[in-house]
This record gives structure tokens, sequence and C-alpha cells, in this order.
């Protein structure tokens, strides 16, 4: 009997099996915990001028670096931490991004107490549920969206580092806020009949 061939994104390497399973269970499954969207927040301003694959691959390290993204914890780290973490293999030791990942710890805390979670405040950007997109192939994706651009500027005005609105709509696309699986990769249908409420 002929195996069912499944469809997936363009912009997938099917080659590396790790990619497959992040796109397969995690990209575009809309993220409302908290910890969580601290732990996609801080990998992506990481990936800021590398490829998402690199960042992919150091994620173990990120979780042990910073405390398994407990923000409370990595907001009160210091300038000794930030030297410790420039000698650990496990992630991308850039200065800047350490410090920023700190310094967004403490942002996203702020942003908590404001809002109730950071969930509530992230969600209002697309109006509480995902948008959900029409791509056929990888020249239909957009870099960046009118939201993605709104959701950047908040972010900067309330003190964030290394998130422009390329790299939030990363983040969106990583957490859900758009399903921007293709029309025909089996993950869309997926995520639309799991997590959409009409």
């Amino acid at each position: 009997m002929k195996s069912k061939i499944v469809k997936r994104c363009p912009w997938l390497d099917e080659t590396k099996p790790d990619y497959v399973t992040y796109h397969d269970e995690e990209w575009g499954v809309p993220v409302y915990d908290d910890q969580t969207l601290f732990e996609f927040i801080t990998l992506e301003s990481a990936q800021a001028g590398l490829s998402w694959y690199t960042i992919l691959k150091k994620r173990a390290g990120y979780r042990e670096a910073f405390y398994q993204f407990d923000v409370n914890q990595v907001a009160s780290m210091d300038e000794h931490d930030i030297e410790r973490l420039m000698n650990f293999e496990g992630i991308v030791r850039n200065r800047l991004k350490i410090a920023a990942t700190i310094n967004n710890a403490k942002r996203f805390i702020e942003i908590q107490k404001e809002f109730g979670s950071f969930s509530n405040y992230q969600w209002q950007f697309v109006g509480g549920q995902p948008i959900v997109s029409n791509l056929n192939n990888k020249q239909d994706y957009p870099a960046i969206t009118e939201a993605s651009t709104a959701f950047a500027k908040d972010l900067k005005k309330r003190g964030f580092k290394f998130l422009g609105p390329t790299t939030v709509y990363a983040h969106m696309q990583a957490c859900g806020m758009v399903n921007d699986h293709s029309n025909d990769c089996f993950r869309k249908a997926e995520i639309i009949n799991t997590y959409i409420k009409e």
C-alpha cells in the first residue's frame, strides 16, 4: 500500500528532523501561557540576524541559561550573570542580546502587572483571535504586517530590545497569533479545527 504524502510548508527544510518536529507540533499553535510566550520572545530576539534553525538547535541551552524561562528569575539576573553566560556555549554569546533578555524580562513583568498577563496584552494586536493567512508558496510569506509593526512599536515604547517588526512577526507566527501554514500544509486545517472558535 502506498504511503500518503504529507504536505508541509514550503519554507521547511525536511532533511532536519528536529525542524520538522517543531513545524509539526509547535509552529503556529496559539499560545496563551506566559512562560512559553517569554520563551518565544527571548528566542526570537536572540535570532535577530541569524537563522531560526541556529536558535532552535540551542533551545536547550537557552532553557538552561535562563532558568527554564522563569521571567522573575531572569529579571533578577545581573552583570555577573552576563559575564558567566558570555562563556556558556549553549547560547549565542552576544553581550547585547544577553543583556536585552534580562531587560525584556523586566519589561515583560511590567506588562503582566498592567494587563493581568502578557498573553492578554499580546493577543489584543490580533483582536484576540488568530489571523488565518492565505499562502500558497514561499513568495507569499510577508516579512512584516501592520499588526507586527504596531506590536513592535508598542514593545519599543515600553523599552523592549531586539524586537523590531520582522522579529515580532516571526514571534506572531511561532505562537499562533497568525496561522501562516501554507494552504496545502496538513497543519493549517488541524490548527484551525483545534484552536479557532467560531
